[in-house]
């Protein structure tokens, strides 16, 4: 199986290839200039695979929710590519990539509740579990509000903390039974879990058309000002 992810949701530009079981991955954190990363990425990692995009079974993107700008240009440049090689997306969830990046760097966390940066005093949040195949499982819709909105779903008692969300808003750190441990709030979506997540999707045949990989940004009053 060949999948190339994408993400350039947030500070993090990560391109990702999935190659017959192996994964190649480039990724950098930049404040601005994503547009002018992601393609070279791409190159370096088809290059290095020696392979081309229509080699490949189909195309992954963290769809947001994730800045504005970063979101559009991650679902625009995986239906630029999809369009021109005849391909068909995934469309990945980059709340359940942070969470995914929780399970893979520790096996004894079963739920995590992630909480990104949304800027404008709230966060993007969302609650996931393990799955029994490891990957995570969306336990509750996602959505954007002020920190001390955010809580964990009926039943859940504990949680592991995950996201830049934990690091601008310490309130959220006093959640009853979320404990966010070693740099787990500094981490962002990249595309190797993006990849990751979307080949179970790929195998199961749920692709989308090129034209379908739209954006999911959450927050509809993008231009609001800060108060």
């Amino acid at each position: 199986m060949r999948l190339l992810a994408i993400d350039t949701s947030t500070e993090c530009c990560s391109a990702a290839l999935h190659i017959e079981g192996r994964l190649l991955s480039r990724e950098v954190e930049l404040a601005r200039g994503h547009a002018e990363r992601i393609l070279p990425m791409v190159d370096e990692l088809l290059g290095e695979a020696g392979i081309g995009l229509r080699q490949l079974a189909a195309i992954a993107f963290g769809r947001g929710p994730g800045s504005f700008t970063g979101v559009r240009l991650g679902a625009s440049v995986a239906q630029g590519l999809a369009f021109g090689a005849g391909l068909g997306v995934v469309a990945i969830s980059d709340l359940a990539a942070v969470a995914q990046r929780v399970f893979d760097d520790e096996g004894g966390v079963a739920r995590v509740l992630v909480c990104g940066d949304a800027r404008m005093k709230e966060v993007y949040w969302g609650c996931f579990e393990r799955g029994g195949d490891g990957l995570a499982l969306g336990r509750s819709p996602e959505g954007v509000a002020p920190a001390e909105r955010v809580r964990l779903p009926p039943g859940w008692t504990e949680a592991a903390g995950a996201g830049r969300g934990f690091a601008a808003y310490p309130a959220l750190r006093m959640l009853p039974g979320v404990a966010v441990c070693g740099g787990w709030d500094g981490l962002l979506p990249r595309a190797a879990e993006v990849a990751r997540l979307a080949v179970p999707e790929l195998t199961a045949g749920r692709l989308l058309a090129p034209e379908a990989a739209v954006p999911v940004y959450l927050r509809d009053d993008v231009a609001r000002p800060q108060p």
